[in-house]
């Protein structure tokens, strides 16, 4: 047997075999009591924007594509989330300092404002994360509502 032949042979040994080893999922249904939603008041539709635009990579709870159990994949997607919650978990946002929940509130209008969230990457492959004109708006004025409101509890 040829080299090449047997290289082909062992990647395809890899690649089958890589298809058992999957990271843990990040589900969980549960709200907790230190989600978002428990801290600022939050529309109907600003949690849909959230939800559809933001939850997958930034809470405790991730709905993962048909396409996440195929390895590489998901190990790509278990450490895209592992950061996105890293840098802003919605579902533990009440665990925050005070100062840092006003500071990634602002950041939340920045990043925004900026197109910098939600990442191209995450748009392109869902249609309901592509945020409209109006949409970013309606975040980023829910984002400095909130970030007032919180501000203002930690002077009282």
């Amino acid at each position: 047997m040829s080299n090449p032949k047997k290289i082909l042979i062992l990647i395809g040994i890899v690649i089958i075999g890589i298809q058992f080893i999957h990271p843990a999922h990040n589900t969980s249904k549960q709200i907790l009591a230190t989600d978002i939603s428990k801290m600022v008041p939050i529309s109907d539709s600003v949690q849909i924007l959230l939800k559809n635009a933001c939850y997958d990579c930034h809470s405790n709870n991730t709905t993962y594509p048909w396409y996440s159990s195929i390895q590489p994949v998901d190990w790509f997607l278990a450490n895209h989330v592992s950061g996105g919650k890293h840098a802003m978990n919605f579902s533990e946002f009440g665990s925050y300092t005070s100062r840092k929940q006003v500071n990634k509130l602002s950041g939340i209008s920045n990043e925004i404002e900026d197109n910098g969230m939600p990442l191209w990457s995450y748009r392109l492959i869902h249609k309901n994360a592509r945020l409209n004109a109006n949409e970013k708006t309606l975040l980023i004025n829910w984002a400095m509502k909130s970030k007032d409101i919180l501000s203002a509890k930690n002077h009282d």
